[in-house]
């Protein structure tokens, strides 16, 4: 007599009725790197390519060297916006005054003058709608989304329109980003292209 084969139990966790908060994910043990919140829903990374790497890279060290002294570039660092939604964006700039403790998970979304989404395979809708819309709302000025164009990166950068409360184009950079806001700075973004052998 064959016996019916155990239904398997989850080995991720379930959200409870309404969806997790911003603060379960301090709480829920075991949880892959780099989860975010995004509307009561756990959103798990997926294994990122080189230019991803490099581009996340290439930002967090550029923006650290011009940024001014009172504000703190950190990378893959989450922020609140509200209950439902604690995001990761893949690079900040963020007021400093509120970099203090070391054991800190994020950081409020009003204390950020800048987020940085490096766009992957599985991140697109997120990147290109969901995050700019609750970036806005929350009051972050200034949004930029890196694109992979054939190996080259393409900066689609954005400013917060205050009498609308959403995000206006400021410019679509390739090859070199040359922008006043939210600080200056003059990026040559072949930078983040991959070297060739032999230093060429």
């Amino acid at each position: 007599m064959s016996v019916a084969p155990k239904a398997s139990t989850p080995t991720w966790p379930t959200p409870p009725e309404g969806g997790w908060t911003a603060d379960d994910l301090d709480r829920l043990p075991n949880l892959p790197p780099h989860t975010e919140l995004i509307d009561g829903s756990l959103v798990f990374a997926s294994p990122q390519t080189l230019f991803h790497s490099r581009a996340v890279s290439f930002f967090e060290w550029q923006l650290q060297s011009i940024a001014p002294a009172e504000y703190e570039v950190i990378r893959e660092f989450t922020i609140d916006i509200d209950r439902q939604n604690r995001p990761e964006p893949d690079v900040i700039v963020v007021r400093g005054d509120v970099v203090e403790d070391p054991e800190q998970t994020r950081y409020p979304a009003e204390s950020v003058l800048l987020a940085i989404e490096v766009v992957s395979a599985d991140s697109m809708s997120r990147d290109r709608e969901t995050k700019p819309l609750k970036y806005a709302r929350a009051g972050i000025p200034h949004y930029w989304r890196v694109e992979n164009e054939k190996g080259l990166a393409v900066v689609h950068a954005f400013e917060l329109e205050p009498t609308t409360g959403a995000y206006t184009s400021v410019g679509i950079f390739r090859e070199r980003m040359k922008v006043s806001a939210p600080f200056a700075a003059d990026l040559d973004l072949a930078g983040i292209k991959p070297r060739r052998k032999g230093g060429e």
